[in-house]
This record gives structure tokens, sequence and C-alpha cells, in this order.
């Protein structure tokens, strides 16, 4: 169920992207499918709770940030991605992980924990439109360019967490290690330092986080950065422009994150006195750079956690994690930075229903949907999770 079938070199790929929109190319390309649809009927809450009561510590339900609150309700823990495959790792007495979350984060947890125990995505359909833009042929299609063109043997790779356990575990075969949005300076500076003079750092799959970290976080040069576009031959770089360049940074981006402007920014100063701006590394680099603060959603959290009462923000991050802090920190005014961006679709494909019929089912002696990544993929992919977390610094276990 973690493997993604072949795809012809340089084809375009299909993406489970927001809304109704057809162009694959533009991060504004799709269109907001409205509000939040309405809680699930009220009596799914008398049923997921006697559920989960049934189950006792027999099941560990994790709650991404991004959820919506009725599922936010059952979780055990919250947390970001890797926060939340390490807490399920944690838990070797609970047979089953149900992860209301998406696929990418559930195959972190399966590798993470121990093989008697099943990580449970709700529903299979909750994906991730930025881990579906690196399908692994393409990846792969890509390293044999890079071998042709004479680069891959100084080129390291570095995937953000936010990809699939395949290239998670191509990024382990390769030398390479993960990354998440709190050490991905910790994980480029050595990748940078791997690489040695002249070497490169191919970035998967999140454009905006390897060019923010390395511009902004590194000092480095905006020019030293180049897109590798899957979607044409040799990514649509000459020989010259790959053999100059520093970052070979992978054309994907969050379907949310990617869609706010500096506009909006400029927008939010002008109409709220005081206002600070605190946004996420996946936002393009003109936010990040207009912004107060540029952190990961923990961080995000942390920062308007620990900010005085009568303090302004708006946030760059998905919205359901907003409302949740604006209710969270009422003595703050908190916003969301741009209007037209929508929630996380393919998340929020995670709903109460989904979640009862998870819970249930367990109770009955039947497991829905179970998250299993192939051994071999596995270990190369638990490789590179290893190398991540033998990182130095702080945030290397972020």
């Amino acid at each position: 169920m973690s493997t993604t079938s072949a795809t012809p070199r340089n084809a375009p790929l299909p993406l489970l992207v927001l809304g109704h929109g057809t162009d694959l190319h533009t991060e504004r390309g799709v269109e907001c499918p409205g509000d939040l649809p309405a809680p699930s009927d009220p009596g799914l809450v008398e049923r997921a709770r006697a559920a989960k009561a049934a189950l006792g510590d027999r099941v560990f339900v994790l709650g991404h940030h991004y959820q919506r609150d009725e599922v936010i309700e059952f979780a055990d823990v919250t947390g970001d991605s890797f926060k939340l495959a390490k807490d399920a790792a944690a838990r070797p007495d609970a047979p089953y992980i149900v992860f209301c979350g998406v696929h990418f984060m559930a195959e972190s947890a399966d590798i993470l924990t121990s093989d008697e125990q099943t990580v449970i995505l709700p529903d299979l359909a909750a994906g991730c439109s930025m881990a579906d833009m690196a399908a692994i042929q393409q990846v792969e299609d890509a390293w044999e360019d890079l071998v042709a063109a004479g680069v891959a043997d100084r080129t390291v790779p570095v995937t953000y967490m936010n990809s699939s356990a395949a290239i998670k575990a191509f990024t382990g075969r390769h030398g390479g290690t993960v990354c998440t949005s709190s050490n991905a300076r910790t994980a480029l500076s050595w990748a940078l330092e791997q690489a040695g003079e002249g070497g490169k750092v191919l970035f998967l799959p999140d454009q905006h986080l390897g060019r923010n970290t390395y511009v902004r976080d590194l000092g480095g040069a905006l020019e030293d950065c180049v897109v590798w576009d899957p979607h044409k031959p040799n990514g649509g770089l000459t020989r010259e422009e790959l053999d100059a360049a520093t970052m070979v940074l992978w054309r994907g981006h969050c379907s949310v994150h990617g869609r706010f402007t500096l506009e909006a920014v400029e927008q939010a100063r002008r109409d709220i006195p005081g206002v600070k701006v605190i946004v996420h590394p996946e936002c393009r680099h003109e936010v990040v750079e207009a912004a107060d603060e540029v952190g990961s959603t923990e961080k995000i959290i942390a920062t308007i956690a620990a900010a005085p009462a009568g303090t302004s923000w708006v946030v760059g991050t998905e919205l359901n994690l907003v409302r949740r802090l604006a209710e969270q920190f009422p003595e703050q005014r908190i916003a969301f930075l741009e209007k037209n961006v929508c929630y996380c679709s393919t998340m929020n494909r995670i709903d109460l229903p989904h979640l009862v019929w998870a819970l249930e089912s367990l109770v009955q002696g039947r497991v829905v949907n179970p998250i299993r990544v192939d051994p071999d993929v596995a270990h190369w992919a638990r490789v590179a999770l290893d190398q991540m977390l033998a990182l130095p610094g702080p945030t290397s276990r972020d």
C-alpha cells in the first residue's frame, strides 16, 4: 500500500490537489471548495467514545495538528507528523495505532513501530499533494540524469518528512537523510558538508523549504538554487545550470502553504496596527522574507502561546490549527493570513465517521486500512531516518 506504480519518464504526474483545478504547474491553480463541512452527527461522538473505551490500551490514537476538532477530541496525543510517529513507537504495548493524519505520516509510523503493531489510516484517500509531487520513478529517473550529467557522485539527497516511504528509502540508499521543518537547517548543513566543495544537494519534494532553509537560515544565494521540473527532460535545466548550482530543488510545494502571498502579508500590516506575521517555511520565499517569524507547526504554536496578551498575529498555516489557536488564546488577536486559502482537503478526509468506522471495526475484531511498508523500503527509509536522528544539534530530534 506504500509503493507507487512506475511512471513513464517525464510523464505528467496525477496529483491529489485541492478543489477542482486542473493546472498542476501553478500553486494557485486550484479552487477552494468552500467552508469545512459541518461537524458529524452528534450520535457518532457517543459511538466513538464507546468504541475507544472498549478498546482501552489496545488502541493509541494520533491526531495531527491540522485535523478538525471533532477528530482531535479523540486523539491520545497531538503533534506534527514525525513527533506522532515517534509517539507511536514509544507505545509498544498498543497493538493498534490509529493515525489521524495523511498517508506518508502513517507510513513513517509503520516504519518506526514494531512488527507486532498495526498502523491504521481511517481513510486511505487521505494523501498529501506535496508528497505525490515526487513519485519514486520520477526521482529515480532524475538521479539517472544527474549521473549522466556527471554530478550524482557529488550530490547528497535530502527529503522532507512530507514524502513517501519510497522516497525516504531512495534517500537512504544514496547516503542522504530526512529532515523536518524544525531541523531542516541542521540536515542541510550536514548534507552540504557531506557533498564537499563543489557538491550539491537534491532537495525533495518541497522547493520552498529547501530554498528558504538554504538562503534564509544558511546565508546562501538565491542564484545557487535551481528547480528540477520532473515534467521536463533533464529537469528543464542545462548542464551548465546544473553544474553551477548548489541546491537542486524538486518542483514540489504544499497546496495550502504555497498559496499564501506577499500581498496578503502587506494587507495584514495595513489592516492590523502592530501585527506580527508568522508563517510556515513551506511558504514561498517572498512571503517568508516579509514575515516577522518563520517556523514549523510546533514553533508557531509555541511562539503564540508565549506571546503577551493583547498582541496581534496573522498566521500563515493550515486553517484548522489557526482557528484552534484563536480559541485557545482569546487574549490575543489571531487571524488567518489569507482569506482565499482553504483547508487541507486531504487531511480533512479523516472525519469522525471514518474514525468511528476504524474503531468499531477493531472492537469487532477486524482491522481496516492497515498501512504496511514493504520491508526493503522500510529498511532503507529507516536508514535515512536514523541518519536524521544522528545529526548534531538541539533540533535534530524535533
